[in-house]
């Protein structure tokens, strides 16, 4: 029979955690909308007043290359992705919430709570992200293991600040896994993060997965992963929001080693053609973000009568390396790759997941040719 679906605000999470006990016990789902303002609830599309008895959490996606859209997860989903993954993780132990809890890997965060019996400590996620604050929650988790849930942006901050602060180092070692994921984690930053000894797992999933299904490049126990002809990754299996027996495309290029182990090759939809050649932008990104004098970067189609499409690329960083960014990404990629545009800005425009939003970054060279 139908049970109530309960919206929550994002900056309600002890509501939301006690709500997530009743999600468990199948009495209730779940749907947290962004945060409320002085009390007041923002404004969401309507949601139904009752859901299906299978569904646990509506929840909405991220967004960052097309309109957000709702995803009804059942319970059997949720919860299956939340043992097997806490399995693979280590003992269950105790979280620090360090991630909005209006999408999955918030939400995954609470579950888990719940199911281990232990509280989160729960950082304001309504505010921005800081090292301090971090440091701070960290040091009231009180269980023998711990755990966080970030993106990297949030990991590659920790990291920098590790050089100078002893203290957050040994804090962040005492965790005994530090679950990373949302979108790509560059290499360069997780062997900063290995070498300091700190216990970093990379996550790969989706709101439709459940969150995270696949960790350092092993999917999880009742998860199975194949290529299609198209190189883009195929899931299938019990995490999956809808029928675990169906494959459903994912947007990302991929291959399986050997072994059977994930690697990630970049968005299916974030290839361009330009002058007849395949450019990667997630190999742009990668390779820019690696560039002396650029902290992060975000590279986005630019449409051009000749080459069709051509590349413009957004940076944080040293306003003298400007002209080296087009350069040198030419001298790896080659004339197609070769940025046509490069905008200096002091901060990316960010989605609340800390992902960055690539369609005003695409909005900031409209402006740019006005």
């Amino acid at each position: 029979m139908p049970k109530p679906l309960v919206v929550v605000p994002a900056n309600e999470t002890v509501k939301a955690l006690q709500v997530m006990i009743d999600v468990l016990a199948s009495k209730k789902a779940i749907f947290v909308c962004p945060p409320a303002i002085n009390g007041v609830m923002p404004k969401f599309d309507p949601t139904p007043e009752f859901v299906d008895d299978q569904i646990a959490c509506v929840v909405e996606s991220s967004g960052s290359t097309g309109a957000p859209k709702r995803i009804s997860i059942s319970l059997k989903a949720i919860e299956h992705a939340a043992t097997a993954g806490q399995e693979r993780l280590g003992p269950a132990g105790q979280w620090l919430l360090a991630l909005p809890i209006n999408f999955i890997a918030g939400q995954q965060v609470l579950l888990r709570s719940v199911l281990a019996d232990t509280q989160p400590v729960m950082m304001n996620t309504a505010l921005p992200f800081t090292t301090e604050a971090f440091f701070r929650s960290a040091n009231l988790l009180s269980h023998t293991n711990k755990y966080t849930s970030l993106v990297p942006t949030q990991l590659a901050k920790l990291v920098a600040a590790c050089e100078s602060d002893k203290a957050l180092l040994e804090t962040l070692r005492g965790f005994r896994a530090i679950l990373v994921g949302g979108q790509a984690t560059a290499l360069e930053l997780q062997e900063r993060a290995r070498a300091l000894d700190l216990k970093v797992v990379i996550s790969y999933g989706m709101t439709e997965t459940s969150g995270g299904c696949v960790y350092d490049g092993i999917p999880l126990e009742g998860v199975r992963l194949k290529i299609a002809p198209d190189g883009r990754l195929l899931i299938q299996g019990k995490t999956l929001a809808e029928d675990q027996y169906d494959w459903i495309f994912t947007n990302d290029l991929a291959e399986l080693s050997e072994s059977g182990k994930l690697v990630i090759l970049g968005r299916a939809d974030r290839v361009i053609i330009s002058g007849g050649l395949k450019v990667s932008l997630d190999r742009v990104e990668y390779l820019g973000a690696e560039l002396p004098g650029v902290e992060e970067l975000c590279a986005v189609s630019i449409r051009d009568e000749t080459w069709g499409e051509r590349v413009g690329v957004c940076y944080v960083g040293s306003p003298e390396v400007a002209d080296d960014i087009a350069n040198q990404l030419a001298a790896l990629l080659g004339p197609a790759g070769k940025p046509i545009r490069v905008i200096r800005v002091d901060k990316l425009p960010k989605l609340a997941t800390s992902k960055i939003d690539t369609i005003s970054v695409s909005k900031l060279f409209s402006k740019e040719s006005i």
